[in-house]
């Protein structure tokens, strides 16, 4: 199951107490003080992994803690420093920190940020030797570390994204070309969450139905159309069951604009899928009243038709790469490529 929002507890590690020592070796009277710093507390961190369903390995409302630096030790030796701590979180994560009222956004993988900082060391006695101290008993206590309450939600990042009423076979799509095991079943809101799948490299996702009034939070709502903002290219399929494919298409593309206008300047491919389920002039016919409306080529498709389903594969590879070709920047390309 795709765990896309959580709230944990981090802290980051307390620095170790300064430690009150004295120097005694043979042959010398009154060695003074010979305590040392404690060590640096651990810093808390989150990196960003190609890992969608990376938060199903923290538990709600769990404590995370970097370790604890540790007392100083004799001979005026600092103790060693925490363990930084290093939280792996799915790439497109936004996170909220309560404490200091802080969005962070992780939109690039690999990209790792400090999060809190680790206390400070306390001060051993000989940090408070002077002239007019030779003898002191002072230390102080490490520092605790930086606590923060985190809300970490994903905005699911896939190249692709099959939208779509309920049941009109997106899901099945997926499955044919990427070989999901994505669930499927003749009736509405199959698919409760995002399904994904690896199409030659490229993360596809087979994303929740929606229905009208969907921006406005109805049906599967905003749980729905918050990962559609993330999404790069869309899979626009309108089943040939409906009778007005055209108030179908419409509809999609209305929600899509309620929730957010740059949803509709996205690239988009229009498949009539079950196309198996009527004849042919009937396909002609809602094709043409597509293309009429969307101003683009439109596609049959019938997932029990090996060649259309291959055909489509083959197109929609070549959509993808030159999709990122395009929006591939110079500091990306070959270096022997010119712009």
């Amino acid at each position: 199951m795709l765990v896309d929002k959580i709230k944990i507890r981090c802290e980051a590690g307390k620095g170790g107490d300064g430690s009150v020592r004295w120097r005694k070796e043979k042959f010398i009277d009154m060695g003074g003080p010979y305590g040392g710093n404690g060590g640096r507390g651990g810093d808390l961190y989150f990196r960003a992994v190609r890992d969608v369903y990376g938060l199903r390995r923290y538990d709600d409302n769990g404590l995370y803690s970097a370790e604890s630096g540790t007392q100083g030790g004799t001979k005026n030796m600092d103790g060693p420093s925490g363990k930084d701590m290093t939280l792996d979180i799915p790439v497109g994560s936004i996170v909220y920190n309560r404490e200091y009222d802080i969005t962070v956004r992780f939109d690039i993988e690999g990209e790792k940020k400090l999060m809190l900082n680790g206390g400070n060391g306390g001060y051993g006695n000989s940090h408070f030797k002077s002239s007019i101290n030779r003898s002191p008993y002072e230390s102080t206590p490490g520092t605790k570390g930086e606590y923060a309450t985190f809300d970490i939600e994903v905005e699911m990042i896939a190249k692709a994204g099959f939208i779509g009423f309920p049941n009109a076979g997106k899901s099945t799509l997926l499955n044919m070309l990427t070989r999901s095991q994505a669930k499927t079943a003749n009736y509405a809101f199959t698919t409760l969450e995002p399904n994904l799948g690896d199409f030659y490299g490229y993360i596809l996702a087979d994303l929740p139905g929606l229905i009208e009034g969907a921006a406005d939070g109805k049906g599967l709502g905003h749980k729905f159309l918050k990962h559609v903002r993330r999404t790069e290219i869309l899979v626009h399929l309108v089943s040939v069951e409906n009778k007005d494919v055209v108030a179908s298409y419409k509809a999609i593309r209305a929600e899509l604009e309620k929730f957010d206008k740059e949803l509709v300047n996205k690239t988009e491919i229009i498949l009539l899928s079950k196309s198996d389920m009527t004849d042919e002039k009937d396909i002609k016919t809602k094709i043409k009243l597509l293309e009429k409306v969307s101003k683009q080529k439109v596609s049959p498709i019938s997932l029990y038709e090996d060649v259309q389903v291959k055909d489509f594969s083959v197109h929609f590879l070549a959509i993808l790469d030159e999709h990122s070709k395009s929006t591939e920047s110079p500091e990306e390309a070959s270096p022997d490529e010119e712009y």
